[in-house]
């Protein structure tokens, strides 16, 4: 099935119009992802006992997700200039937080002990100021 989805303009605070892309046919026709997204509580019970911390925000990684050539069809989207789909998964879709969210474990997986993601934040911890440098030469290298 082929989806097109409308543009639609929305008048920001400061008085500037923004496009976005009405995805509300598609994220009804869409089944919810149930991953799991961290509890915040979790996390900071995880780091108990260190004694510093770095959190790093990963502010466009949503962006930089690729979908697949296959199913950008199923996001595009109509414009006065012709019809367009996205090569990186834009926000508005229903399952965008939980995609990236198993992206972010996936990742770093192999490193749980060290660092947390939750969504498009890391957190990084460790006993010493010498173990958080090599912590973060790990999880950036």
């Amino acid at each position: 099935m082929n989806w097109v989805s409308n543009i639609v303009l929305v008048a920001k605070k400061q008085g500037v119009i923004r496009v976005c892309v009405d995805y509300c046919n598609i994220n009804l026709a869409c089944p919810k992802d149930n991953y799991p997204t961290p509890f915040n509580d979790q996390i900071i019970d995880e780091c108990t006992g260190t004694k510093i911390f770095s959190l790093m925000d990963d502010f466009f990684g949503y962006n930089q997700t690729n979908i697949l050539a296959t199913d950008q069809h199923k996001i595009s989207f109509i414009y006065p200039l012709g019809t367009f789909a996205y090569t990186n998964i834009p926000f508005g879709l229903k399952n965008v937080g939980a995609t990236f969210q198993r992206a972010m474990s996936y990742a770093f997986h192999d490193i749980r002990h060290i660092v947390h993601p939750y969504l498009d934040n890391l957190l990084a911890h460790s006993a010493t100021c010498h173990d958080q440098l090599d912590h973060l030469r790990a999880i950036f290298l």
